[in-house]
């Protein structure tokens, strides 16, 4: 059995955890600060925090009562001035860790009231329906009651999810539900329970749309019942959201990182946006400039098309489904375009990169959600004659390790 010992806190890591320098080699402790001394239950490399001894001045209490117990945040024991830092220095560590050299702004908050999307998680257990999320370091589930950081109108999540997922018990063992909070109410995905529901289910999921006042259930992306359709307004247009469809975490997220792209594009009048989703980007930049937007996602495509096809005022925005990670765009086919935006997914875009860094595009603009793969990518632009202006990292996942980034290149 192992017996607990007083460690000293050096630093954080990128994930949150404090790290103990100690004879034995690194030990990680979450919910820890650097500067303190704790009490620990050492497992290899992991400490299981018993107490804090001596807090640092930067501890404050947590605004959850499930924090340490849910998985899902890591950080609520920080106050504002460590937490920027510590986000900020995610990005920095991994430029540094590529060698790169620029300039990072200090962390953008962009939570504003909340997470408008969440995933919950549902399994049936001696006839109770249990949702919520993952307990920390456990494959238990907690049952959720609310989750500040959610949007307010989402702080019912987790029983509308229960009522969603009763019509499938003895049907299922485990859900996914995500709902996402449109401009016109919330749009809710079912996964799990197959594509083929029975009539009876079909019914009661109509009278818990009506109860809940849903605007949309759909399962695994097949439209149920549509009691209005869930919209979001992108700059000057209204974008219809594809069933279970990608957008970003908060409004102010995705208003932010459109503010910083548009800002770097400037007066650019031919713009590519690569890997576009519904259209964030390209749709506020379409007043302005004319955009060929391109993603491998048909929902998406189609939604940003149908999009651009009932709104006015826009110079030409024209769309293409094609997958940019096995089929990128030929450096001949980039030369008409003044500026680039790209902004793939976690796995980020190795392959379009290369293409980009042989282009002569005077300016190219990089959104990720991983710093490590993006930094990759962005070594690859540098070698190709790019120059790494700056990155703003920006927040709208507040209190986790996951940190976006908005990121300028521009061609030496």
């Amino acid at each position: 059995m192992n017996t607990s010992k007083i460690v000293t806190i050096d630093s954080l890591g990128g994930r949150g955890d404090g790290i103990a320098e100690t004879g034995e080699g690194r030990v990680f402790v979450p919910y820890t600060l650097a500067g303190e001394t704790v009490e620990i239950i050492q497992d290899g490399s992991r400490g299981r925090l018993v107490r804090v001894q001596d807090a640092a001045a930067d501890r404050i209490d947590a605004i959850c009562p499930h924090f340490t117990v849910c998985g899902g945040c890591a950080a609520q024991h920080m106050n504002d001035g460590a937490y920027g830092r510590w986000k900020q220095g995610i990005v920095e560590t991994a430029l540094a860790h590529k060698g790169l050299e620029t300039t990072v702004d200090d962390l953008i908050d962009a939570h504003g009231t909340g997470r408008r999307r969440v995933t919950l998680h549902v399994n049936f257990h001696k006839g109770k329906i249990i949702a919520g999320f993952m307990a920390a370091r456990s494959h238990q589930l907690l049952d959720l009651d609310s989750c500040p950081v959610l949007d307010p109108a989402l702080q019912a999540a987790a029983a509308i999810a229960r009522d969603l997922a009763a019509p499938f018990t003895g049907a299922a063992k485990k859900l996914d539900i995500r709902i996402t909070l449109s401009d016109s109410g919330l749009d809710c995905d079912i996964r799990g329970c197959g594509r083929d529901i029975d009539l009876n289910a079909r019914l009661d999921l109509s009278d818990l749309a009506e109860v809940n006042d849903l605007a949309r259930i759909t399962v695994h992306g097949d439209v149920v019942l549509e009691r209005r359709q869930p919209v979001v307004k992108i700059g000057p247009a209204v974008v219809i959201l594809p069933p279970g469809g990608f957008i970003q975490a908060t409004s102010k997220g995705e208003a932010t990182l459109a503010r910083l792209v548009l800002e770097a594009v400037g007066n650019a009048k031919c713009v590519a946006d690569l890997f576009s989703g519904i259209g964030p980007f390209a749709l506020r930049l379409a007043p302005t400039a004319t955009v060929h937007a391109i993603d491998g996602d048909k929902v998406a495509i189609t939604a940003l098309t149908n999009a651009v096809r009932h709104t006015q005022g826009l110079k030409p925005l024209t769309t293409e489904i094609r997958d940019l990670v096995r089929n990128p765009v030929h450096v001949t086919d980039l030369t008409r375009y003044d500026a680039i935006v790209f902004d793939p997914p976690r796995t980020g875009a190795e392959a379009q990169a290369r293409e980009i860094a042989r282009s002569d595009v005077a300016t190219v603009i990089a959104v990720s959600c991983d710093p490590a793969t993006f930094t990759r990518d962005a070594a690859i632009l540098i070698e190709g004659g790019y120059r790494l202006e700056k990155v703003t990292p920006v927040d709208q996942f507040r209190y986790t390790a996951h940190v976006e980034l908005v990121a300028v290149f521009r061609r030496a």
